[in-house]
């Protein structure tokens, strides 16, 4: 028996069909959500927790531009500064879990945990660790009108003139002003610290004379080192930086057994699926492998780290008694 057909009208059709379409989208929606190949299918969002221009946010940069190509997605890089970075680092905090909002941070996630007492997260569990992609120095640079010439020249007058020299900081209680107040205590070397909202800032007013100096990622002044604009002092690490290799380091220069090595990697939210963390930590890998990135991140001062997700979580075990330590012995508090 044949059963006669009514048509009807586009918008009874589009009624009747809607919910199908739904269901589809949904189903295309959450089998990209749960297919890690397919990650990421929409644009990825990198928070940097400091302002443009700083070493964080070039190499940030560079390897957000290589991301992008080769996951067909645009990446945005986001400078959501304030608050020693925990402003940054609250709002990924809050983010979805789904490998779209990333964070980048280095020592300063441990430090930030050790300094604030009333962060608005939870600074050793609001985080999954993605990679560690590069350690490096910090260096002690002057502007060169200041006539400090050496190391042994700016330790001398920081002690013989206390607060003297005012010193530009990239972030009030990050690692150059934890790495310089163990430098103090072993010296009695005292300077009049200014804090900034990051590396970028600080280094503008060493160059422009507001400031004397810096203690800051080598990578941020490199090219202002080459130049002359700043003149370098010294290296924190144990090695001298083959981007400025004529560079001593403050155990050669003064300091024996001194070393203090900073590093930059990126975070996902808690809870974030650990097969779309191992995609992002291989993409990144991949895009450092690159002879191109390599070199132009070498050149900058960067040395190449990498390693697993795991690598970085154990590297967080060890750094925090290290740095609880040496913030303990100095008095920094911050509120």
């Amino acid at each position: 028996m044949l059963r006669s057909f009514t048509p009807c009208s586009h918008s009874t059709l589009r009624a009747l069909l809607a919910p199908a379409a739904l269901t589809l989208a949904l189903l295309h929606g959450s089998s990209h959500a749960a297919d890690p190949a397919a990650f990421p299918h929409r644009p990825v969002h990198i928070v940097v927790p400091v302002a443009p221009g700083g070493s964080a946010d070039k190499l940030t940069r560079i390897l957000g531009e290589r991301l992008s190509t080769l996951w067909g997605q645009t990446v945005v890089v986001e400078n959501v500064t304030g608050a020693s970075g925990t402003i940054g680092a609250a709002r990924v905090a809050k983010a979805a879990p789904d490998g779209y909002t990333l964070l980048q941070q280095g020592e300063g996630l441990t430090l930030n945990a050790i300094l604030f007492p009333d962060l608005a997260y939870d600074g050793q569990k609001a985080f999954a660790p993605v990679i560690k992609a590069v350690v490096n120095p910090q260096i002690l640079v002057v502007n060169p009108r200041t006539g400090i010439t050496s190391f042994a020249d700016y330790l001398a007058r920081a002690k013989a003139r206390p607060d003297s020299i005012s010193l530009a900081l990239p972030g009030n209680g990050g690692i150059a002003h934890v790495a310089h107040e163990i430098i103090a205590q072993e010296t009695g070397a005292k300077v009049n610290y200014i804090p900034y909202s990051g590396g970028a800032p600080a280094t503008l007013d060493v160059l422009g004379g507001h400031a004397d100096a810096t203690l800051i990622t080598l990578a941020a002044v490199t090219e202002y080192v080459r130049a002359g604009k700043l003149r370098a002092l010294a290296v924190t690490t144990a090695y001298r930086s083959p981007a400025l290799p004529d560079v001593p380091t403050m155990a050669e220069a003064g300091l024996p057994g001194f070393s203090v090595e900073s590093w930059q990697g990126y975070f996902v939210p808690a809870g974030t699926p650990p097969e779309v963390i191992q995609k992002i930590n291989r993409d990144i890998q991949t895009v450092m492998a690159s002879p191109e990135v390599r070199a132009k991140l070498e050149d900058m001062g960067f040395k190449v780290a990498g390693g697993s997700p795991s690598d970085l979580a154990a590297s967080l075990r060890i750094e925090r008694p290290k740095y609880a330590q040496a913030i303990k012995a100095s008095g920094i508090e911050l509120r």
